[in-house]
């Protein structure tokens, strides 16, 4: 009775396995074929060609280990920080405002100082070409999946959109450092170290050591970053030395957290726009790129907005922004806990698998609700 039930099954399995054999056979049909051709040729030829197998390989390698290890990655890092006056230095004065009167309360211009936020920006930058390698500039990076785009594969791409993510948050602090917070009036000079930082870390993300268009040797995106840096410590070591000014006033914190309002408020939107369209779950292959950048732009910006507590100690304290400010940073603290392995990107009324997308875009929204507050406060 129960013999044709056990056959049917039985060919079933036979099926599959030939099935799986089959597919496997057609995977590695290339390389037994290649390693025949190889056994054929001369030693001359089999010297360059193994060579060139093992650069290949050892670039591969090299490459694999430093998309998966995160040199230094620390999501509480802004906390191992200490912005007080170095010692030895001269105490923070407001100096003279463009019309030749001395700033106030409102208007504390500083100088013989540090700026913690130009400390940070300069360090974050550190972290990601010094402390780990950039990988979007990576031969192997630009040269894709078999051609397909990393971005679009569901693997070796997270760390990358997360240093693109830190890095929107460098620029944007660049670009204020240039406008307002390096100078005392709209209508001074602009400090040069500030503008050449600007002018280097704006540089795109995927230059490598050759590229075609314009045909030619290049200079790496990396060693452009690695100038933002030492441009921006410049700038802090001539604040220090009373040379320059940080412009810590009210209004240019006003626009400061206007403008970072705005950043994650088009990373809030991007997040959407792939939540409410394409759910498919743990097979979205561009979800975690999504969920990666935005954990970067946010921890870029938690140890910028940090920093910024420090620079701004007194703006905040005479508004009483303190607590909000706090309540920021906590929440800025409480998006970089979420961490899963792999990124899913289901439905919100879904119940197999898990919506990360939109999880992080509700932190992101969280942040940026509390900065408009901020602002409010601020315009009052």
């Amino acid at each position: 009775m129960l013999d044709p039930i056990v056959n049917f099954f039985t060919r079933i399995f036979q099926w599959i396995g030939r099935g799986i054999g089959f597919a496997v056979g057609v995977i590695l049909w290339p390389f037994m074929w290649a390693g025949h051709w190889y056994t054929q040729r001369g030693w001359i030829l089999k010297a360059v060609l193994g060579l060139a197998l093992l650069m290949l390989i050892g670039l591969y390698g090299y490459f694999i280990w430093n998309t998966q290890v995160w040199s230094n990655f620390n999501p509480a890092y802004a906390e191992a920080y200490n912005f007080t006056q170095p010692a030895g230095t001269a105490p923070a004065q407001p100096a003279p405002s463009a019309t030749g009167e001395t700033a106030g309360v409102e208007g504390e211009v500083k100088t013989c100082t540090n700026s913690a936020i130009v400390q940070v920006a300069a360090d974050l930058i550190d972290f990601n070409v010094n402390e780990n390698a950039w990988i979007s500039s990576m031969i192997l990076y630009k040269l894709g999946f078999f051609g397909m785009d990393w971005d679009r594969t569901p693997f070796l791409d997270n760390k990358a959109s997360f240093q693109r993510g830190v890095n929107q948050a460098i620029r944007r602090t660049a670009v204020e450092l240039v406008d307002t917070l390096g100078r005392v009036r709209g209508t001074s000079q602009i400090d040069q170290n500030l503008q050449d930082a600007r002018g280097a870390i704006t540089f795109d993300e995927e230059t490598w050591y050759f590229g075609l268009r314009p045909f030619g040797p290049k200079t790496p995106t990396p060693s452009f970053y690695r100038t933002a840096a030492s441009s921006l410590r410049a700038f802090n070591d001539r604040l220090m030395k009373c040379e320059v000014v940080f412009n810590a006033r009210a209004d240019n914190l006003l626009q400061f957290v206007d403008r970072i309002a705005s950043d994650i408020g088009s990373t809030s939107d991007l997040i959407r726009d792939r939540s409410q369209n394409f759910n498919s779950g743990w097979f979205d292959t561009r979800a975690d790129d999504r969920f990666w950048f935005a954990y970067g732009q946010l921890y870029g910006y938690y140890g910028i907005l940090t920093a910024a507590h420090h620079d701004f100690q007194q703006i905040l304290d005479n508004r009483g922004l303190t607590p909000l400010w706090n309540s920021v940073e906590g929440q800025l603290k409480a998006a970089l806990a979420i961490q899963p392995l792999i990124i899913s990107n289901g439905r919100e009324d879904g119940w197999i698998m898990p919506t990360h997308l939109t999880t992080m875009g509700f932190y992101v929204l969280r942040v940026r609700s509390n900065l408009v507050e901020v602002r409010s406060v601020l315009d009052r």
